[in-house]
């Protein structure tokens, strides 16, 4: 049996779900499995980085929105 046998790496759709779901998750995956795993760690970096992002502009528009209604009622 060879010792050097290396796991398949199909990447999925599963592990981008799950580091966008929790995003520090998806962080660590990429970090330990991006020499190893690369299409994994990619699918699981990017699921945290959309969420992130997704983050940043719903906050964003709630102080934009936010600021805005504060501008009307005053």
């Amino acid at each position: 049996m060879d010792n050097n046998m290396q796991t398949e790496d199909k990447g999925g759709f599963l592990w981008g779900l799950l580091g966008c779901c929790i995003p520090i998750v998806g962080l660590i995956l990429f970090l330990v499995w991006k020499d190893s795993k690369p299409k994994t760690a990619k699918a699981a970096g990017i699921g945290a980085l959309v969420c992130v992002i997704v983050y940043v502009v719903f906050y964003i528009l709630m102080a934009v929105l936010g600021i805005g209604a504060g501008l009307l009622a005053g």
